[in-house]
């Protein structure tokens, strides 16, 4: 079942700009995810490296390099495609886990599938 969670409101995601984090469950464990804004599109991943299991963020939030092209692992300098999470440089295995949003009406969403859910508070 496809369920939309509000995430934030379109405002709070700037073009490459600074990631709004958020938590869900997935295979099982919470993880931390975060929310981008690329090429005029919100999109939405697991804040995993694939190299290493580590979060990408440099400095809390930060998750693009300084071009605000490409998204970036502070730890080993792995590089994803801020578009589809593909990695595109350095010590990675695949790409991030892409969670599917959508924007309407000022508010971007995401949507549970598959093991991806919000985990509540």
């Amino acid at each position: 079942m496809d369920e939309l969670i509000p995430l934030c409101n379109s405002h709070d995601l700037a073009e490459g700009g600074l990631a709004v984090p958020f938590d869900l469950v997935y295979a099982g464990q919470t993880c931390r995810a975060f929310a981008v804004r690329f090429a005029g599109l919100p999109q939405a991943y697991l804040n995993r490296c694939t190299h290493v299991a580590m979060e990408l963020d440099w400095q809390p939030n930060r998750v693009f390099d300084d071009s605000g092209q490409w998204l970036l692992c502070a730890s080993h300098g792995a590089a994803y495609r801020p578009d589809t999470g593909q990695c595109a440089a350095g010590p990675c295995r695949g790409g991030l886990v892409k969670i599917m949003l959508s924007e309407r009406e000022g508010v971007v969403y995401w949507h549970t599938a598959y093991n991806l859910q919000p985990l509540l508070f």
